[in-house]
C-alpha cells in the first residue's frame, strides 16, 4: 500500500474538495507524460492504479515479432520465449516501467501536469460553490480599497464591491465585517470572479431570512420590497398563518429583530406594513405614516389617486417624496396624491362616486365621512386647527418640510409621481 499517496489524496480531496478518482486520473496522466518526455514516444504505455491501496505500475506493451524494427514498440520472439515459453509471433508482452529510472526533467514535467490539474480542480470547485450562493447573502471581511472599488474577502475567495453597489456615504475600514448580496459568479481562467452588492433590495430580503424564523420557514412571506439604499426601505409582508401577525413577527419584541437588521444598514430606516391582495388599501398601508381619506386605483392601467387631508399631504409626499416614490416602487402603481382642498375644488369626489365602484374603496363622498356628512364642513372646521398642529408635529418628528404643503400639483406631477 502506498500510504503516503493515499493521506496525500485524503488531505486534498477534504482541504481542496478535489475527488481521489481525479487525482488518480492526473497522476496517471503525468506518469504517461514522464515516459513520453523519458522514451520519446508513450502510445504503448499503460499505467494501472489501485484506487483503493494507491499502488500502481507503469507497463509497456510490446509486439512479438520475428526482427526487431522499433525497441521501443516491438520485441523479439526469443527475448519473448525466455519470459514466457507460451508467447508467439503477434502477441503482446508487458514490460514493467521504472518510474525511478526517469530523468529530472521528465519528473518534473510530471508534477507540472499533477499541479495543473489540481488548480483547474480547485477553481471548479470554487466555482460551483460560488455559483450556488448567487442571490445570496455571504459574510465577508474588508480588505483594501482599489480605487473606488472594495474588496471583500469571502473566505476561499476574493470579490469586488464596486462603487455603483455601495451605499452612498458608507465608509468601510479594513478588517470590518459585513455582509453583502452575491450579484453574480463568473468563471475565469483565474478562479471566480464574484460580485457584490449592498445596495440591492433583496440584501433586506436575506437579511430579514436570517434574523426572522418565520420569513425563513416560510409563515411569513416579503411579497415586495422597495429601497432607497442608505435612507429609508418599504417591505410588504403577509401571513400564510392566520394566528401569525406579519409585521409583529418582523419587529420582535421590542424591535429586536428589525433593529438588528438596521444597524447592518448602518442606520436605514425600514417601513414594515401588511400586504393586501386589495390595490386601494395596499396603497394606503404603502403611504404609512400618512393617513388616507381615500384611494381609487385603476389596476389595467396601474394608477391610483389618492386624497389624504390637507395637513398630512407634507406627510405623504415625503422629503424629496421619498414616501410617494417607495410607496409606487412598492405596490407597481402611479399614484397620484391630493390633498382634500385640491380635491374639492376639482371635484374629485363627485367624480369618483360615479366613475369609481370598486370593492373596498370609498364609492361616494358620504362614504368617505358617514359621520353626518350635511355638517362636515363646519364639524371639520371647529377640529381643524387641532388636526394641523397635530399634523405638523407629527412632520418635524419624521423631519418632513412644511415647504412641500404649498407645492403646486404640476410640481409634483413632474417631480414626484415616478414614471
Amino acid at each position: 500500500m502506498n500510504k503516503e499517496l493515499l493521506e496525500a489524496l485524503t488531505i486534498l480531496e477534504k482541504e481542496k474538495n478535489i475527488s481521489k478518482e481525479t487525482m488518480l486520473e492526473a497522476i496517471e496522466n503525468s506518469l504517461i507524460t514522464a515516459c513520453k518526455n523519458h522514451f520519446g514516444k508513450a502510445d504503448n504505455i499503460r499505467v494501472n492504479i489501485n484506487p483503493e491501496t494507491c499502488d500502481f505500475a507503469v507497463l509497456a506493451e510490446k509486439e512479438v515479432v520475428e526482427q526487431v524494427e522499433d525497441p521501443l514498440l516491438q520485441v523479439s520472439l526469443a527475448e519473448a520465449k525466455m519470459i514466457a515459453p507460451r508467447y508467439e509471433v503477434g502477441d503482446i508482452v508487458q514490460f514493467p516501467v521504472e518510474s525511478k529510472s526517469f530523468g529530472r526533467i521528465a519528473t518534473q514535467n510530471a508534477k507540472n501536469v499533477i499541479l495543473q490539474k489540481i488548480r483547474e480542480e480547485e477553481r471548479k470547485s470554487l466555482y460551483k460553490d460560488w455559483y450556488a450562493k448567487e442571490k445570496d447573502i455571504v459574510p465577508g471581511v474588508v480588505q483594501r480599497y482599489l480605487g473606488r472599488n472594495v474588496s471583500v474577502n469571502l473566505g476561499k475567495a476574493d470579490a469586488i464591491l464596486n462603487e455603483s453597489e455601495q451605499v452612498k456615504g458608507e465608509i468601510f475600514q479594513p478588517t470590518e465585517r459585513i455582509k453583502v448580496y452575491v450579484l453574480e459568479v463568473k468563471d475565469t481562467p483565474k478562479g471566480p470572479r464574484i460580485s457584490v452588492s449592498r445596495t440591492h433590495p433583496d440584501l433586506v430580503k436575506r437579511l430579514f431570512e436570517l434574523e426572522v424564523a418565520e420569513v425563513k420557514d416560510g409563515t411569513v412571506e416579503i411579497k415586495s420590497i422597495a429601497r432607497e439604499a442608505g435612507s429609508r426601505t418599504k417591505i410588504a409582508v403577509k401571513s400564510n398563518e392566520p394566528n401569525v401577525d406579519p409585521v409583529g413577527a418582523c419587529v420582535g419584541l421590542n424591535g429586536a429583530r428589525v433593529n438588528s437588521i438596521v444597524n447592518e444598514l448602518r442606520g436605514e430606516k425600514i417601513d414594515i406594513i401588511n400586504w393586501d391582495d386589495n390595490p386601494a388599501y395596499l396603497i394606503e398601508n404603502a403611504l404609512s405614516p400618512a393617513k388616507v381619506i381615500c384611494v381609487v386605483a385603476d389596476e389595467e392601467a396601474r394608477e391610483a389617486q389618492v386624497i389624504v387631508p390637507d395637513y398630512q399631504l407634507s406627510l405623504a409626499i415625503g422629503k424629496e417624496g421619498q414616501n410617494a416614490r417607495l410607496a409606487a416602487k412598492l405596490t407597481g402603481f402611479k399614484i397620484d396624491i391630493k390633498s382634500e382642498t385640491q380635491a374639492r375644488e376639482l371635484g374629485l369626489f363627485e367624480e369618483m362616486g360615479i366613475e369609481y365602484q370598486q370593492e373596498g374603496v370609498y364609492e361616494t363622498y358620504e362614504d368617505a365621512y358617514p359621520e353626518s356628512p350635511e355638517n362636515y364642513d363646519s364639524e371639520y372646521q371647529e377640529g381643524y386647527e387641532d388636526n394641523y398642529q397635530e399634523g405638523c408635529e407629527e412632520a418635524e418628528e419624521n423631519d418632513y418640510s412644511d415647504d412641500y404643503q404649498d407645492e403646486s400639483q404640476s410640481d409634483y406631477q413632474d417631480d414626484i409621481i415616478p414614471e
